[in-house]
C-alpha cells in the first residue's frame, strides 16, 4: 500500500489484489502491467503475476488476494481517500466472489476512509452488486476508453454504490453521447508513456461540456503523451479539479502522519 500517491484524484492506494489481464483497448499500454513486470523477479512482489518478454510486459493470468495486505486500511487511523487496487481489478473474473466480499468487509470495518474502486469488468459488478455491502464511503467507478464501451456506464448505474464515477482515461476516441444520469463524477485524460496514443483536444472538451450541462463534477487529469509533465493539465487555460460530495482537491495531498504499516509495498514506485 502506498501511503501517499501522486495520482491527482486520490490520496493513497491499497493493493490487496495482484495480477490482472487485458480485456479492452484501454489495457494495451497498462501502467500496472509495466510496473508488475519490473517487479516480477524471484522473490519480488509480482513474481508469478507478470513477466517481461521481448515484446514487453505481459500478465501471466494469475490473480490472487494477498492475505497480509487485506487488513491494511484498519492500521491507518487517519482518514484518507484510498484508490482500491490500482494494480489490478477487484471484479476480475478469476477472483472469487468470496474474496471480493472480504475486501468489502474490510472497507466497511475501516469506514473512516473513503474508498475509490475502478473496474473494467462492469458486467460482474452489476451481477454482484445486490450482494455487496455498499457503505456511503465506498465509491464505484468504471473505465470507459471510447464509445464502444459506454455500456459499462449502464452497468455502473445499476450498482448500489452511493457515489458513481467514470474514468475516461485513456480517452481513445470521441464520446459525444454520454448518458450521465446517476453519475456523480467524471475523470478524463490522455494516455501517457512512450507509445501513448494521442487524444484529440476536442474529445476532452466534449466530455467536459457534457459534464457541465449535466451538473456532473469534471476532473481533467492530464494530456498525457511521452512527457506528460510537459504536456500538463490545463484545458482551455485552466485546471479542472472538481470532486464529488464536497471533497476538496487541496485536502487529498495533505501530509499523512501514520507510521509505515508492516508488510506494505512502499518500496514500489509511485503509481501514475
Amino acid at each position: 500500500m502506498a501511503q501517499k500517491s501522486q495520482i491527482e484524484w486520490t490520496q493513497a492506494t491499497w493493493n490487496c489484489i495482484r495480477g490482472c489481464s487485458m480485456c479492452s483497448p484501454g489495457c494495451l499500454f497498462c501502467y500496472a502491467m509495466m510496473i508488475a513486470a519490473r517487479f516480477s523477479g524471484l522473490g519480488r512482489p509480482f513474481h508469478g503475476f507478470a513477466v517481461m518478454t521481448r515484446k514487453g510486459p505481459k500478465w501471466t493470468g494469475k490473480v490472487a488476494l494477498i492475505e497480509h495486505l487485506l487488513n491494511e486500511p484498519l492500521r491507518w487511523k487517519k482518514p484518507r481517500v484510498i484508490f482500491v487496487n490500482s494494480m489490478s481489478d477487484l471484479f476480475h473474473e478469476d477472483l472469487s466472489a468470496a474474496d471480493i466480499l472480504r475486501v468489502f468487509e474490510v472497507m466497511n470495518r475501516a469506514d473512516w476512509h473513503v474508498y475509490q474502486i475502478l473496474t473494467k469488468r462492469s458486467e460482474r459488478l452489476r451481477e454482484m452488486s445486490p450482494s455487496l455491502p455498499w457503505g456511503k464511503h465506498i465509491w464505484m467507478g468504471v473505465s470507459v476508453e471510447n464509445a464502444d464501451y459506454a455500456h459499462r456506464i449502464d452497468n455502473l448505474r445499476c450498482s448500489g454504490a452511493h457515489v458513481k464515477f467514470l474514468s475516461i482515461e485513456p480517452l481513445l476516441g470521441p464520446m459525444p453521447n454520454l448518458n450521465l444520469a446517476g453519475i456523480d463524477w467524471v475523470i478524463c485524460g490522455g494516455e501517457s508513456g512512450p507509445k501513448a496514443r494521442p487524444m484529440n483536444p476536442d474529445w476532452a472538451r466534449s466530455v467536459r461540456d457534457q459534464c457541465q450541462r449535466a451538473g456532473v463534477a469534471f476532473f481533467f487529469k492530464q494530456w498525457g503523451g511521452v512527457n506528460k509533465k510537459k504536456s500538463g493539465r490545463l484545458l482551455d487555460g485552466r485546471t479542472w479539479d472538481e470532486m464529488p460530495t464536497g471533497i476538496q482537491l487541496s485536502n487529498l495531498h495533505a501530509d499523512v502522519e501514520d507510521a509505515k504499516p508492516a508488510g506494505s509495498l512502499l518500496s514500489l514506485p509511485v503509481l501514475e
